[in-house]
C-alpha cells in the first residue's frame, strides 16, 4: 500500500506559479520541502508580485505563509523580474535578484507555462 505524507499532500495542492495579473514585477523560485523524516519530496514555486520592494519581501511573506501548513521548509533558489502583458498574453521572465542570485529562468518559465498555457511565455538572463 502506498501512503503519502502530510508534506507530499500539502505540497501536491500548491499552485506552481501565483504573479500579479500585470506589469514588471520581482519574483522568487522558491524550493518547498518536506520536514517529515524519510520524506525527501519537493517542489519548486514561482512566486512574483509589484508590492514587493525587495525579492525578499515575497520570500518572507510565501515562505511564513506555507511553513504554517504543516512539515513544509522553504528555500529561495534565486529571483529575477517578470514582465507580464495580459493583454498580448506574453511573460517574459528575466534578470536577477542582488539577495538570492539569478534563478533557473527556465524552470520558472515551465511553471509559469503550466499556470499560463495560452500564454507566450519566454526568458533571458539579460537585465536586472
Amino acid at each position: 500500500m502506498c501512503t503519502q505524507t502530510r508534506a507530499a499532500a500539502l505540497m501536491a495542492n500548491i499552485p506552481q506559479a501565483e504573479i500579479d495579473p500585470t506589469g514588471v514585477f520581482k519574483y522568487v523560485l522558491i524550493r518547498v520541502h518536506s520536514k517529515e523524516e524519510g520524506d525527501d519530496s519537493s517542489v519548486d514555486i514561482v512566486r512574483g508580485f509589484a508590492w514587493a520592494e525587495y525579492h525578499a519581501d515575497i520570500y518572507d511573506k510565501v515562505s511564513g505563509e506555507l511553513e504554517k501548513l504543516g512539515p513544509l521548509d522553504c528555500e529561495c533558489v534565486g529571483g529575477g523580474r517578470i514582465k507580464h502583458d495580459t493583454q498580448a498574453k506574453k511573460i517574459h521572465v528575466y534578470g536577477y535578484s542582488m539577495g538570492f542570485g539569478r534563478a533557473n529562468h527556465s524552470v520558472s518559465t515551465e511553471k509559469l507555462k503550466v499556470r499560463y498555457p495560452e500564454y507566450e511565455v519566454t526568458w533571458d538572463n539579460e537585465g536586472y
